[in-house]
């Protein structure tokens, strides 16, 4: 039942940020928003085991969800930032040495190594080629791998970025 009714907050939620200003007196009309509960209801009911499979409620907390855009407009955009001037430079002066190395993520939750590898992927220079799902590690392609890297056997995740740490961010809201 929990499931259900997180599901159903998060899709009425999405609803009325999606529908916001269409109402003729305030920012909702009553029937547009007995058509979102509604609408909600069925969506929730069908898909409750996708949102919540793990029985794991912890990002239904509302400090965690405050957390998300903190981190996405404070670290995950200065190294997004340093990464493109870093990739820009390289392009031009042709100082590349591609690569794939293993990278320990030391995250636990699926949400957690999800949020590192789309991190690792958004951030220019880098992308996720794969995961072990028994280690947590993340097979990570790079532009430019330092030297030494190639022979570690797994590099830790918060080397992969310049200023902030972001396995730590990822931790702090995921885990």
């Amino acid at each position: 039942m929990i499931a259900f009714f997180v599901t159903f907050l998060l899709v009425f939620c999405i609803y009325l940020l999606l529908t916001a200003g269409s109402g003729t007196i305030g920012f909702w009309s009553a029937s547009e928003l007995i058509a979102g509960a509604g609408l909600s209801i069925v969506v929730a009911g069908i898909t409750r085991k996708f949102l919540c499979r793990s029985n794991n409620y912890r990002m239904a907390n509302p400090l965690r969800l405050l957390l998300i855009p903190i981190y996405i407009l404070g670290p995950f955009l200065i190294e997004v930032t340093v990464a493109n001037i870093d990739v820009a430079g390289r392009v031009i002066t042709g100082r590349i040495r591609p690569g794939i190395i293993r990278v320990s993520s030391d995250l636990k939750t699926d949400l957690g190594i999800f949020m590192l590898a789309n991190s690792i992927t958004l951030t220019p220079g880098t992308i996720t080629v794969d995961i072990d799902e028994k280690t947590h590690d993340l097979f990570i392609h790079k532009i430019n791998i330092a030297p030494g890297d190639e022979e570690k056997a797994t590099v830790p995740a918060r080397e992969l970025f310049s200023f902030a740490d972001i396995p730590a961010w990822i931790r702090r809201i995921a885990e």
